[in-house]
């Protein structure tokens, strides 16, 4: 069974950027070494990059959340420096939870990144629901949230729906 990695949007903006927070700064070296371990395995890696565009602001989320943020090209948008694989799969996002998570033929999933009670939620969620019968984790420990009390919250709640937290 293979195994699959997939790590949220691990962003400048995210890490130490428009929307950077030191617990986001803090999990990069742990992010680093579990994809290190993937990669030795010949494990397969998903990047996902939250992917906005020039009218960011007047879209539903720009006017939640007004602070402009991975605007494709821009360095914020990039995967922060060391973390890149070659030959892994990266998808560009426009928002919160990817849908089209069938199209990768999971078979076990652990995931990472940004924020827990965001993107890492919304996409352990989706692929849960996509994939009921497969094992789904999250290593709390490589993911960081806009607050610890909002990381918390995520986790209880992908736990509450049978995702496995590794703490």
């Amino acid at each position: 069974m293979k195994k699959t990695l997939i790590v949220v949007d691990m962003q400048k903006d995210f890490i130490d950027g428009s929307l950077g927070t030191k617990e986001a700064e803090a999990i990069v070296e742990k992010v680093k070494n579990k994809i290190t371990q993937y990669k030795e395995r010949g494990d397969k890696i998903i990047f996902t990059r939250d992917t906005h565009q020039e009218d960011y602001l007047n879209t539903n989320e720009g006017k939640h959340l007004p602070v402009v943020h991975c605007k494709k090209g821009t360095d914020g948008w990039e995967i922060a420096k060391g973390l890149e694989v070659p030959g892994a799969i990266y998808i560009d996002k426009p928002n919160f939870g990817y849908m089209n998570w069938k199209d990768y033929h999971l078979e076990e999933v652990e995931l990472v990144g940004l924020c827990t009670d965001i993107c890492v939620v919304s996409n352990a969620l989706i692929i849960k629901a996509a994939y009921p019968e497969i094992k789904v984790t999250v290593d709390a420990r490589c993911c960081a949230g806009v607050t610890p009390e909002s990381h918390e919250a995520a986790l209880t709640t992908m736990k509450m729906c049978q995702i496995e937290v590794i703490e």
